[in-house]
């Protein structure tokens, strides 16, 4: 009986080492985008993106071989004040007048940098314009979640962004150029 046992578990070992990455979908409740920025040498500016969508496949095994996929319309940026809002939406900026402008992230890529750290490369599209970013990422925690009761993943990560790069450089370099990007998202396995 042991052997049996034994052999079926040697039978079916390959099949596990290939097994597909799992779907996970981004808790858009706790999953967030924030962006800082130099106004002026005065002050830092911050703005963020929150309640968005998007996916993920994850492979515990090879987490090279997992992805990710986020798209939000620009819109849903939040800024704390109205009237920087609005100068966001603006011909300054994105001139975005409805929610068909949307900021998509898809990734191209994984390199893994440790045990729960990678960089994540990846084609962001942001005021019509594709370039190719990078995110330092970390893996904050994957297991069961305690109020769900199922599986549950926990992502930081961070970035810069050139805004003249995506024709969004209106005020360079007084307000600075550089953006810095800062990420962090809950995603919960797929039903």
């Amino acid at each position: 009986m042991k052997t049996i046992l034994f052999a079926g578990l040697l039978a079916a070992a390959p099949l596990a080492a290939v097994a597909a990455p799992e779907n996970y979908v981004l808790d858009s409740s706790h999953s967030q985008i924030v962006f800082s920025y130099n106004h002026l040498g005065y002050s830092t500016g911050y703005g963020m993106f929150s309640g968005f969508e998007g996916e993920i496949a994850y492979d515990a095994e090879d987490p090279a071989a997992s992805s990710v996929e986020v798209s939000f319309p620009v819109r849903s940026m939040l800024t704390g004040w109205e009237a920087r809002f609005e100068h966001f939406m603006s011909d300054d900026f994105f001139g975005a007048t409805d929610d068909s402008e949307m900021v998509t992230f898809t990734s191209t890529g994984i390199e893994v940098t440790g045990d729960d750290t990678a960089l994540i490369t990846g084609d962001l599209t942001l005021n019509g314009v594709t370039k190719s970013v990078v995110l330092d990422a970390t893996l904050n925690q994957a297991g069961e979640h305690p109020m769900e009761g199922k599986p549950w993943l926990g992502f930081f990560a961070t970035t810069t962004l050139v805004r003249s790069e995506f024709e969004l450089g209106m005020f360079a370099p007084y307000v600075s150029d550089e953006v810095e990007v800062e990420i962090s998202v809950e995603a919960m396995k797929a039903e």
